[in-house]
C-alpha cells in the first residue's frame, strides 16, 4: 500500500518516530528512532504497512535494504515485527545477511528473542533467498564484526539508547553490564552512537 514517505521527522521517542506529511503525523516504528534527526527539512522514510486482526501499524526504514530485510524476517515463524526490528537495530542489514549466509548461529541467538530454534528457522528460511540482498553484501568482513554507526547532554543520550535498547528486547542486566563501557567512552555523543556502540559490545 505504502512504499515511502516525505516529510518532517517532528517527533522522536525511544521505539518510534513522528513523520508529518499533508498536515499529517504518521507514527512509524523502527529499528532506530535515533537514526533519524528532528528536523524542518524533508526527508524519505521507506514504509512497510503491517496489518493485523487488532492493529494496522506503519513501520519506517532509512534504506531499502532495510525494509527488504525486515520483510523477509517477518516470515520466518517465531519472528514478529518487534524480534525483527531488534535484529535490525545494527543499522547494517550485510551483517545480518552474512550471518544467515555463513549459518552462523552464535551470532543469531545473540538478538532479544532469538534461541537456538528460532536462529536455525532463520538459516533453514532465508539461506540463499535473500534476493538482491545478497548481491551488495561484502561478505569479506566476518559475521560478527559490527560497524559503530546532536545532543548536548551526554547522560540524557545514554538513558535515551538504553530506553530504546529495552524496548527492543533487550533485558535490565544486557544493559548493565555494558553500561560503564558506554559511560567511559568519551568520544560518544549521540544516542546514536550509544546504540550502536551498545549493540557491539552485546553481538560480539
Amino acid at each position: 500500500m505504502y512504499d515511502y514517505m516525505i516529510g518532517q521527522v517532528t517527533r522522536i521517542t525511544p521505539e518510534y518516530i513522528v513523520v508529518e506529511q499533508g498536515y499529517i503525523g504518521y507514527r512509524l516504528f523502527t529499528p532506530n528512532s535515533y537514526a533519524f534527526k528532528q528536523t524542518t527539512e524533508m526527508v524519505r522514510v521507506y514504509v512497510h504497512h503491517h496489518v493485523r486482526e487488532d492493529a494496522s501499524l506503519l513501520y519506517g526504514f532509512t534504506t531499502l535494504d532495510e525494509r527488504e530485510l525486515f520483510r523477509k524476517l517477518i516470515q520466518v515463524s517465531g519472528i514478529g515485527p518487534k524480534g525483527a526490528l531488534a535484529i535490525l537495530a545494527t543499522g547494517d542489514p550485510s551483517q545480518v545477511v552474512a550471518a544467515i549466509e555463513h549459518e552462523d548461529e552464535s551470532y543469531l541467538i545473540k538478538f532479544p528473542g532469538v534461541g537456538k530454534k528460532t536462529a536455525r528457522q532463520i538459516i533453514l528460511d532465508l539461506k540463499g533467498k535473500l534476493g538482491a540482498l545478497l548481491e551488495v553484501i561484502d561478505f569479506a568482513s566476518a559475521p560478527n564484526e559490527l560497524p559503530l554507526f546532536e545532543d548536548t547532554n551526554h547522560n540524557a543520550a545514554l538513558e535515551d539508547a538504553l530506553l530504546a535498547l529495552a524496548t527492543l528486547g533487550y533485558s535490565e542486566r544486557e544493559l548493565k553490564k555494558v553500561r560503564p563501557k558506554l559511560e567511559s567512552n568519551d568520544e560518544i555523543v549521540t544516542t546514536d552512537d550509544y546504540m550502536k556502540y551498545a549493540l557491539k559490545l552485546m553481538l560480539t
